[in-house]
């Protein structure tokens, strides 16, 4: 069994052609199946498949008899509706002990553009149940990642990797506090009501603004998450209409298109009479038109804009990031053992089967003799003596057959089965 992997993320893709990888959680299932069926009629029937798609990554994780990286190349890009050579310029391609070793430090937050951030594992849970209730996971991949979530909790307990990290939440709340001097006069408003703008929502929510308010597609969802802020909500479609009465915009929707546009943004600033606004765009792929970032008294940040802020103070976490690459390793060779192990299976499985088959023959022979009216002893005797001729029956015929040479190999091989002191 071989595992594979193939992803773009922060460090090897632009936001724009990330944002043309983003797979949405409710639409894993068919996503999933997609990919699994292309696979059909070919070397790989049988694919095990999970996808993680977050606002910094896209990755997609195979487990097959045989790796097939090219095929896997040719679905994303066509999915991406991009051109193959363009997606390999900016993906990376792991297998096996690489693969695994790769898993861990996702999980583990050392591949995050937040080192030591705890969200990516969370989203990796959710990946996997998803592909799990879609019915793409195998046993193999199920391995990989329990194990990789074993991993992470041990690396954020046993070091400091997680220690003074800044979120890109906080981060935000950073760069709004250099742009306007005092939070507490300043209007917020969040759109989207998922993870990422709840976290949001929490950091600005704790500088005390002077009002919070969340602009969601469900208005039950928005005013749930408002309410614990002491804020409003509103409908989305009423966004472009209120959208100058805010200082401060954080958005983070699933999305496809952008919601924010430039003439929305354009008229906003008119009417504000060109008061700056401070405008952070989380989603992938964009909720707000790249085009807004030129416009005068606009401070638009996307994520990747935010990777200096939360890259200050890697350096202090070094020591805790030697500690956790020790524990990865660890973990990698304890799963690479046990995917070595997996290819004895189906032997293993035939020799039970024909041990089985022997001991039902033997049953069957032995209660016909007691039928008879034989006696028990010699019915065990009988019994025992035929189990035993058939279990040795092949090793005896390979001890006579062949060369000396691979005589002597089959007697060293027997007597190290069938020899064994006990211990």
């Amino acid at each position: 069994m071989s595992v594979w992997a193939l992803g773009l993320n922060h460090t090897t893709a632009p936001l724009d052609l990330r944002g043309r990888f983003a797979f949405a959680l409710d639409q894993m299932a068919p996503t999933l199946h997609s990919l699994r069926s292309s696979f059909a009629g070919g070397r790989h029937p049988q694919v095990e498949a999970a996808i993680i798609s977050t606002c910094n990554r896209t990755e997609i994780y195979c487990a097959s008899e045989h790796i097939a990286l090219d095929h896997t190349f040719g679905w994303l890009a066509q999915s991406g509706g991009v051109a193959p050579a363009l997606l390999r310029s900016h993906a990376y391609t792991l297998h096996d002990d690489e693969a695994a070793r790769h898993a861990f430090r996702v999980a583990s937050g050392l591949d995050s553009m937040v080192l030591g951030e705890a969200q990516i594992l969370g989203q990796m849970k959710d990946a996997v149940r998803a592909a799990e209730t879609a019915g793409a996971l195998g046993s193999t991949l199920n391995q990989l990642f329990q194990r990789s979530f074993a991993v992470a909790k041990e690396v954020r307990t046993a070091t400091e990797i997680g220690a003074h990290s800044i979120s890109m939440a906080a981060a935000a709340v950073r760069l709004a506090g250099q742009l306007f001097e005092d939070l507490r006069k300043t209007r917020v408003l969040f759109v989207g009501a998922g993870e990422m703008i709840d976290l949001a929502a929490t950091h600005f929510a704790a500088k005390e603004p002077k009002a919070i308010a969340i602009a969601n597609r469900t208005l039950e969802r928005g005013e749930k998450l408002a309410s614990r802020f002491g804020g409003e909500a509103m409908r989305l479609a009423d966004l472009p209409a209120r959208l100058a009465e805010f200082d401060i915009v954080i958005s983070c929707t699933a999305s496809t298109l952008p919601i924010i546009g430039l003439g929305a943004v354009e008229r906003a600033l008119k009417a504000r009479k060109h008061r700056p606004m401070f405008m952070v765009d989380l989603a992938v792929p964009r909720d707000i038109e790249p085009e807004v970032k030129a416009l005068e008294d606009i401070y638009l940040y996307t994520v990747d804009d935010l990777a200096q802020v939360v890259q200050q103070g890697q350096a202090n976490r070094q020591a805790a990031v030697a500690q956790a690459e020790v524990i990865i390793d660890a973990g990698v060779q304890s799963f690479m053992h046990w995917l070595g192990q997996r290819g004895t299976v189906p032997l293993i499985q035939q020799l039970n089967a024909q041990a089985d088959e022997w001991r039902a023959a033997e049953m069957a022979r032995a209660r016909k003799l007691l039928a008879k009216g034989e006696s028990i002893d010699a019915v065990l005797e009988a019994m025992s003596r035929g189990l035993t001729q058939k279990m040795m029956h092949g090793a005896m015929a390979e001890l006579h057959a062949g060369d000396a040479a691979s005589r002597e190999q089959t007697a060293q091989t027997l007597s190290r089965l069938f020899l064994r002191k006990e211990r």
